[in-house]
C-alpha cells in the first residue's frame, strides 16, 4: 500500500486506489460481482483468484492489504486459507486483513472464524455499500498492524545494535540477563517515584527438553527463535523481550498507571504462543507454555530487580508443577 505521512502527528493517509485487494472465489460470477462493487466505490487495485493456490501465487508477486474469500471452496475453504495466510504473515513479519463471505447462519460458526484469525465477515450476496465500508475498515486494521510491526522491527534493530555492549542473546536477538537487570532497575525506580507499575512474566516451553532430545538441537533452536517472534507480536512495542539462562524467556512490561495491569496482558502472551503449531525444518509442533508473573505497584515499598526476578521465577516453578499451560501470579 502506498502511504504518506502528513504533519508532525504522522497521520497515515489512505486512498482507495492505493489498496491492494485479492478476491478469492471459485465462482466467476461471484468474483465479478464483488470486483464491480469495489470498482464503483473507487477501489482500483483488485485482483481475482479462482482458488487458494492462485491467491498465494498473487501474494508472492505482490502483498495484499485485504483478502476477501468465500468460506466454502473446493480446494481449500476460507478457514484453511486464513490459517495459511496467518502462517505466511508470521514468517514474513506482515499482516493481511481477511474478510470471509458466508451464507452460513449461527454464532458458533462466526466464533470459529474469528478464532482462526478472520478479521470480518459478510453475508452473501454482499450489499455494495456495506462491502466498501467493511473493506475500508479491514484495510485500516492492516495498516495499523503493519505500522506496529514496523515499529517492532525498528526496536529490534535498536536492540541488535546493543550487541556491542553484550546485552543481546545471539540466538534469538532478545535481550539477555544483563539487559534485564539494567532495564528492570530503571523501571522499578521510575514506578516507585511516580506510582506506576512493573510486570515481569517469566515463561518456559514445557516440551522443549523432550524436543531437543528427540528432534535435535537445531529444531529446538528454531522453536526458541520462533517463540521470540511470537512474543514480540503479542506485546506492545515498548515492552522488552529477554532470553534468560536455559530455555526461559522474560517479558518486561511497564504501566504508567499502577492499576492498568490486567491478567489479559499475560493471557495474550499464552494465546500468541499457542495460536498455531510451530513450523520447523523437521515438522510442525504443538507446544504449551508455563508462565510465572510478578507485579510491582509503585505505592508499595520498592523491591530490587533481584527480588522481583526471584519471585517471578518461583511462580514459574509453581506453574510448571501444575502443567497444562498454567499461569501463576
Amino acid at each position: 500500500m502506498k502511504l504518506r505521512k502528513v504533519g508532525d502527528a504522522g497521520i497515515t493517509i489512505m486512498r482507495n486506489t492505493d489498496l491492494s485487494i485479492i478476491i478469492v472465489d471459485d465462482l466467476q460470477f461471484s468474483r465479478i460481482v464483488v470486483k464491480t462493487a469495489l470498482k464503483k466505490a473507487g477501489y482500483g487495485g483488485v485482483r481475482l483468484a479462482d482458488s487458494a493456490t492462485q491467491a498465494f501465487a498473487m501474494l508472492d508477486e505482490q502483498p495484499a492489504d485485504v483478502v476477501l474469500a468465500d468460506w466454502m471452496m473446493p480446494e481449500m475453504d476460507g478457514l484453511e486459507l486464513t490459517d495459511r495466510i496467518r502462517q505466511r504473515d508470521e514468517e514474513l513479519g506482515t499482516y493481511t486483513a481477511i474478510i470471509l463471505f458466508t451464507a452460513n447462519e449461527g454464532i458458533d460458526l462466526l466464533v470459529q472464524a474469528f478464532e482462526h484469525g478472520v478479521d470480518d465477515y459478510l453475508r452473501k450476496p454482499p450489499n455494495p455499500h456495506e462491502l466498501a465500508a467493511r473493506v475500508n475498515a479491514a484495510a485500516r486494521i492492516a495498516i495499523m498492524q503493519n505500522d506496529l510491526l514496523e515499529t517492532s522491527r525498528q526496536l529490534e534493530e535498536t536492540i541488535r545494535n546493543l550487541e556491542a555492549v553484550a546485552m543481546i542473546d545471539p540466538l534469538t536477538g532478545a535481550g539477555n540477563r544483563r539487559f534485564l537487570d539494567l532495564q528492570l532497575r530503571s523501571h522499578l525506580l521510575q514506578a516507585s517515584s511516580r506510582n506506576e507499575g512493573v510486570c515481569l512474566a517469566v515463561l518456559e516451553i514445557d516440551q522443549l527438553k523432550h524436543i531437543r532430545e528427540h528432534n535435535g538441537l537445531d529444531v529446538a533452536n528454531e522453536i526458541l527463535i520462533g517463540l521470540q517472534r511470537r512474543l514480540r507480536r503479542s506485546v506492545r512495542p515498548m515492552d522488552a523481550i529477554i532470553k534468560l539462562d536455559g530455555d526461559r524467556f522474560a517479558v518486561l512490561m511497564h504501566f504508567t498507571n499502577m492499576d492498568s495491569f490486567k491478567h489479559n496482558s499475560v493471557l495474550r502472551l499464552r494465546e500468541g504462543i499457542n495460536q498455531r503449531p510451530f513450523k520447523t525444518s523437521d515438522q510442525d509442533i504443538n507446544l504449551s507454555v508455563s508462565i510465572g508473573v510478578a507485579y510491582y505497584r509503585g505505592d508499595e515499598e520498592i523491591v530490587s530487580a533481584k527480588e522481583i526476578i526471584k519471585l517471578s521465577t518461583s511462580k514459574l516453578d509453581e506453574a510448571i508443577e501444575l502443567g497444562d499451560n498454567s499461569i501463576v501470579y
